[in-house]
């Protein structure tokens, strides 16, 4: 399945090339008119090296999948976690902002230099109006699942799999499995897995950032939105933490070590 995911991705990106090249034009038109830094995007490069890591990704994932049978469990793990590694560094985070015409956050595929002055409060007006142009052209075409998102049907797998997770957890401990035992186990590795694979790839280096980010410790103000947020996941948490209690039996270590709780705290921290 990865390897016609990447095949698919491959020629989305060379067939939007074009267009990714007028939107990031646009983009820098936009900077230059406030003033500020220009970032020239090395579409090329980002292209080039992403269609190589998808494509090393995909040959990792196969080889993973050769590694059949209980002997072979170990390998297969430290194949898989090999693979998930390939599209959480820095260069193909940069690389996949730069396809969407995005400047990139780590420094790669993109340069940046002294805005042009000349002229600015022409340039933003003539940017606007092409970007304004370009969406309405597109909105006159039949919609197209973006390359760089993920599917309605991989979204729905997504959401199959946060299910069948809690489900098979549930299972596992009716058998008298703890829940250290559960997260070790290769059938909740496997799907847990797979959940962060789609989810990387509905938001390419989220998990990363989520991560870095939870690490620094950094703080902003909430807005009254964010803070309604907030407060909602933080219901969302404490009615999960109940159901795990009451409906599963989970103890309070269990709970602790539940990989859709800690998703939500991750997200709650985010939003923090």
């Amino acid at each position: 399945m990865g390897s016609r995911e990447t095949e698919q991705e491959a020629a989305d990106t060379v067939k939007g090339g074009k267009e990714i090249e007028k939107l990031a034009a646009q983009g820098l038109a936009l900077f230059a008119a406030k003033g500020e830094d220009e970032v020239e995007l090395d579409v090329d490069a980002a292209t080039a090296f992403k269609t190589e890591a998808d494509a090393k990704f995909a040959a990792i994932e196969a080889e993973a999948a050769a590694l059949t049978g209980k002997d072979n469990k170990k390998a297969r793990t430290e194949k898989s976690k090999e693979a998930s590694a390939v599209k959480l560094t820095p260069e193909y985070i940069d690389a996949v902002r730069v396809i969407k015409g995005q400047p990139p956050k780590n420094g790669n595929f993109g340069k940046v230099k002294a805005a042009a002055n000349a002229a600015p409060e022409a340039a933003a007006p003539a940017a606007a109006a092409a970007a304004e142009k370009d969406d309405k052209k597109k909105d006159d075409k039949p919609k197209k699942q973006e390359s760089a998102g993920i599917s309605k049907a991989e979204r729905d797998e997504l959401e199959k799999m946060k299910n069948d997770i809690i489900s098979r957890k549930k299972e596992l401990k009716e058998s008298s499995m703890s829940g250290g035992q559960m997260n070790k186990g290769e059938e909740i590795v496997r799907m847990v897995n797979r959940m962060n694979e789609l989810k990387e790839k509905e938001n390419p280096g989220g998990i990363a950032a989520a991560k870095k980010e939870e690490k620094g410790g950094k703080k902003k103000t909430l807005s009254a939105d964010g803070n309604a947020q907030k407060l909602k996941l933080e219901e969302e948490i404490e009615e999960y933490k109940g159901k795990l209690k009451a409906e599963f039996g989970y103890t309070p270590k269990e709970i602790k070590a539940d990989p859709d709780l800690n998703d939500m705290l991750k997200k709650l921290a985010d939003i923090k």
